[in-house]
């Protein structure tokens, strides 16, 4: 009844499907829904503007934009903003209020469409595996978002691998706490209902609930990023007791410091996997779990390798490579990037061939991402290209100066970027929130910094946040923390 009341909108090939909403049933009715019709679907992130809204139904041509009445206002303001012949229809998912006289009551038209055999029956799909499936939109960080393809090829070969490397099965119960626009939980959708696992959603991250949730609803495994999972080990009402559920705990979006994952494996008595990935490459890239031979090293080398970037996944080649594209030695301080090409990999950028171009060279994905290779072939990043410091000269890795501020025993996060200095160039700056009840000051963080990093990569200043920006999915925006200082600035080249 859906997909045929979503047709008769026009959705299908070359008329992609929008959706604008929290984290629900509704979700993955609409994931499923769109690849019924061969449409492509464009999940929107719900804390962009109206604007930046606007810019990406525009880019993607959505036929038809469906929303929850909490987003009711962003919506019709960023369709408004959108040229009459481009503007599309927008269902909203119950009834309410509304000034667009486009906006119709998706709920009311499901309830009185006949549930017949002819309506609930789907014609079989034409798409092929190098068809696009989903448009997800870049959070920004970067530049304006673009486009990320994912062809139905690239997500079930994600979830085929996934499903393998993390034993699925219809026991596990996968807790949708992160956002379904987001494919850090994105993923699960098609892998657990895959294994005739179970699926419990939340519509907001709030600590408490998430903790409750796991406990009542028996939740097997998730995975956060590493924002919430801050979170949850700073809750007062965290409890191991309440989590026995849970056989592993995932998280990926960011590098992990190896305090913050001492206190997540305190907490969650389950396997930690660290996950690295992004959005082109559907997205795991590599997982830091442990094989035979891992498994039988002393307890402090197997939670060492649990915290690092960890090794490819199934089914996909990963190398990291200097300047000219040659892999760099394993000998676990050597640095380069990181690439990768197989069956995950998107096929490039929505109608941008240029950056599509940008992003690949001799067949292989350049992430940005730089890291070093370890000796057993497991991978550890050190910073995103775009946030490597060069000051007076010296290359300081944010995630270094990041992990010996969360060493600290009044820091509950951490962010180190670059601001403009007029004798370095650049200059290490942190930005960090406390503990509750915890009181340091900017010099006796530094003098902490200094027992344990070269002069060099000591922050010369620090802010006291009550809280570090977040994009929409939940990960720290280097981006905001940077622009203020870099405003007056010529633009920073790298």
């Amino acid at each position: 009844r859906l997909t045929a009341v979503l047709a008769e909108h026009g959705v299908g090939c070359d008329a992609p499907l929008a959706l604008l909403h929290r984290n629900c049933h509704r979700y993955l009715e609409y994931y499923f829904a769109a690849a019924a019709l061969d449409a492509l679907f464009v999940p929107l992130n719900v804390r962009l503007t109206a604007g930046e809204t606007a810019a990406i139904l525009r880019d993607s041509k959505a036929r038809l934009l469906v929303t929850e009445s909490c987003f009711l206002e962003l919506a019709e303001e960023a369709v408004l903003r959108m040229a009459d012949g481009e503007r599309p229809p927008v269902l909203t998912t119950a009834g309410e209020e509304h000034s667009l006289e486009s906006l119709e009551d998706l709920a009311d038209r499901l309830a009185f469409r006949p549930a017949s055999r002819a309506a609930s029956t789907l014609a079989p799909s034409q798409s092929t595996a190098d068809d696009p499936a989903q448009l997800y939109y870049t959070s920004g960080t970067t530049g304006l978002p673009k486009g990320v393809v994912l062809t139905h090829g690239n997500v079930s070969a994600h979830a085929r691998a996934a499903i393998a490397e993390l034993e699925l099965d219809e026991k596990d119960v996968w807790l949708h706490a992160a956002p379904l626009f987001h494919l850090a939980d994105a993923w699960a959708t098609w892998a657990i209902t895959w294994v005739g696992g179970t699926h419990v959603l939340l519509p907001d991250f709030e600590p408490e609930r998430v903790l409750a949730t796991i406990a009542a609803e028996g939740v097997t495994i998730t995975n956060l990023v590493p924002t919430m999972l801050v979170k949850l080990v700073n809750h007062p009402g965290a409890d191991s007791q309440s989590l026995r559920s849970m056989r592993r705990i995932l998280s990926g979006g960011a590098p992990m410091a190896m305090e913050l994952l001492r206190r997540i494996e305190a907490l969650f008595p389950c396997e930690y996997v660290q996950t690295y990935g992004l959005t082109e490459t559907s997205p795991y890239l590599t997982l830091s779990l442990l094989d035979e031979h891992s498994g039988e090293l002393p307890a402090a080398q197997q939670q060492e390798l649990r915290g690092t970037t960890g090794r490819p996944m199934l089914g996909v080649e990963v190398q990291v490579v200097d300047p000219q594209g040659q892999p760099v030695p394993a000998d676990r301080k050597t640095v380069g990037e990181i690439v990768a090409r197989g069956p995950t990999v998107t096929p490039g950028y929505y109608h941008r061939p240029d950056e599509t171009a940008r992003a690949f060279r001799d067949g292989w994905f350049h992430t940005g991402d730089l890291a070093h290779v370890r000796p057993d072939g497991y991978l550890n990043i050190v910073d995103r290209l775009k946030d490597v410091i060069n000051t007076g000269g010296e290359v300081v890795y944010s995630t270094e100066v990041e992990n010996a501020l969360y060493a600290h025993a009044a820091i509950e996060e951490a962010a180190v970027v670059a601001v403009p200095d007029p004798k370095w160039g650049e200059a290490v700056h942190a930005a960090v929130v406390l503990r509750e009840k915890s009181s340091c000051t900017a010099d006796e963080l530094m003098a902490h910094c200094r027992e344990r990093l070269a002069v060099f990569k000591v922050p010369r200043s620090v802010a006291f946040l009550a809280e570090i920006p977040k994009t929409g999915s939940g990960k720290i925006d280097k981006k905001a923390l940077r622009e203020p200082f870099w405003a007056s600035e010529d633009k920073r080249v790298k």
